[in-house]
């Protein structure tokens, strides 16, 4: 997520990268340049019906001070169908920034195991996300009030929920807890097993980029992924896409060109000018980048309703060989980001203040500005995108413009260890081959138990998603290596509870 999915937003500035996770999904805005946009509904799951009841537990809003001594109620969702108790496990997931019923009904993973580990789910929403709002409408009308909004404070409400249901539901009270999550949600487990091992057994962290900070990872990285993405899915696919760029400012710098940009892309609003032009690039790349996420082996709406394997489907109108007008290379990529934005042929025409993940919460973007500072960069050589460097400062420029707040750039990796995670245990960090967020995610074993597991042929937390006819053997694989783990932490803490 960006997804789940961390759900995932990130921010361009004229020079300056970077990202806070949304909806478990990546998701660009221009802040100089383009209005940021507006999420909009949630995605059908497409899973089989499921069932649960849904709670709401008073929590405080400030978990680490004094001053404030309010609480609000957040929201849980139960499922015991097939929970063994007493003592029964319970799968806990780790609420992303959103509605909290949204993932309990495309966490298939979760539903599907349930029955062979004898477990209890439990669906936790994030605060300030979905109805758990700690100030109700207030929430969001100043810093003061979002205050509250942080990854610390949201692992405290985990665990205060896990230590209240095991205390008060009978046959809870031994039950073994493992945190789930993907994309932003699997930064929260990881983080929640590091920081509250007490609570939580072991974790499973999709699609996680718990190193995509400053210092830590490299920041082209996770655009070169995404140019991987389209090179090995088409030929010159990547290349072309690297052209259309030039071939937009050309085309757009009279007034003819930006009349037919408008008519040939289908835009709702025309392009005026030349900034409107710098939107259109912006809202191709986020384009771009969110295919490689949601690149399934199946159809799926997990941002938009797509065909399987999407990035295939979009190259078969960039495979130019040839030199070929401007006009000609910019027909196929109108052609392309129709694919992603009117696959199902019901929309009249294209809006570019409409984000690829076809909306955009102001929620995130405190956190971009405080705590989830993670760099992006691209060079136009080893990505296909136009160069734009790293540039710390004017980010913060941007962020105290918008909030008066100056972000935190080495904060994740003083509270969360950074790279230095090696004392810790029972982690499993899994991560797709096509998922430009394993840029930033663990990608090799750094002990027995902190453990990754790679899916060459997964896009963003694909392993979380609903087994499907088409899913590639390595995701099978690899839900089955998770489910072993899951096997063992449950044995080992019978195991110690059993001793005197």
């Amino acid at each position: 997520m960006k997804a789940g999915g961390w759900t995932a937003v990130w921010f361009r500035a004229a020079a300056a990268c970077v990202l806070t996770l949304c909806f478990g999904c990546l998701h660009v805005v221009t802040l100089k340049s383009q209005p940021l946009t507006r999420f909009g509904g949630f995605p059908q799951s497409t899973g089989p019906p499921i069932s649960y009841e849904t709670f709401y537990f008073g929590q405080k809003i400030d978990h680490f001070g004094f001053l404030e001594d309010g609480t609000f109620k957040q929201r849980y969702l139960v499922a015991d169908k097939h929970w063994q108790q007493p003592g029964g496990p319970i799968m806990f997931y780790t609420g992303n920034e959103g509605d909290i019923t949204w993932f309990c009904n495309n966490t298939g993973f979760m539903w599907e195991i349930a029955e062979e580990l004898g477990a209890m789910l439990v669906f936790a929403e994030h605060r300030y996300y979905g109805e758990s709002l700690p100030f109700g409408q207030d929430s969001f009308s100043d810093s003061k009030h979002m205050n509250y909004l942080t990854s610390e404070q949201a692992l405290a409400d985990f665990a205060v929920l896990i230590q209240n249901l095991k205390s008060t539901l009978p046959g809870a009270q031994h039950s073994p807890v493992i945190a789930v999550g993907g994309s932003y949600g699997g930064m929260l487990s990881a983080w929640f097993r590091m920081k509250y091992p007490n609570i939580v057994i072991g974790a499973l962290a999709s699609s996680a980029p718990i190193w995509q900070f400053p210092g830590m990872v490299p920041c082209g990285d996770f655009y070169k992924i995404v140019t991987q993405d389209f090179a090995k899915s088409g030929s010159n696919c990547d290349a072309n896409i690297r052209k259309s760029w030039k071939a937009i400012n050309n085309v757009s710098s009279t007034a003819s060109g930006l009349q037919w940009l408008s008519e040939e892309f289908s835009l709702c609003t025309p392009l005026k000018n030349k900034n409107d032009a710098i939107v259109l690039k912006n809202w191709l790349q986020e384009t771009w980048v969110d295919l490689a996420m949601v690149d399934y082996p199946y159809e799926a709406n997990f941002l938009q309703p797509l065909p399987r394997w999407p990035i295939q489907v979009v190259c078969k109108y960039l495979g130019f060989s040839s030199t070929v007008s401007d006009y000609q290379l910019l027909h196929g990529v109108s052609q392309a980001a129709k694919v992603y934005y009117n696959y199902t042929g019901s929309t009249s025409c294209l809006n570019t203040s409409q984000t690829a993940t076809g909306s955009y919460s102001r929620l995130d973007l405190p956190g971009a500005c405080t705590e989830m500072v993670m760099p992006m960069c691209t060079d136009g050589i080893q990505d296909m995108f136009e160069p734009e460097e790293w540039n710390f400062q004017a980010f913060s420029d941007e962020c105290n413009a918008m909030f008066g707040v100056r972000p935190r750039a080495d904060w994740a990796d003083t509270v969360y260890g950074g790279k230095d995670i090696a004392s810790h245990s029972n982690i499993i960090f899994s991560n797709g081959g096509l998922d430009p967020w394993s840029a930033g995610g663990v990608t090799h074993n750094i002990t027995d138990s902190l453990v990754s597991i790679m899916i060459p042929d997964g896009a963003h937390h694909l392993d979380l998603r609903y087994s499907n006819d088409q899913d590639p053997a390595s995701v099978r694989a690899a839900r089955a290596i998770e489910v072993k783990y899951f096997q063992k932490w449950i044995r080992e803490a019978e195991k110690t509870a059993s001793k005197p």
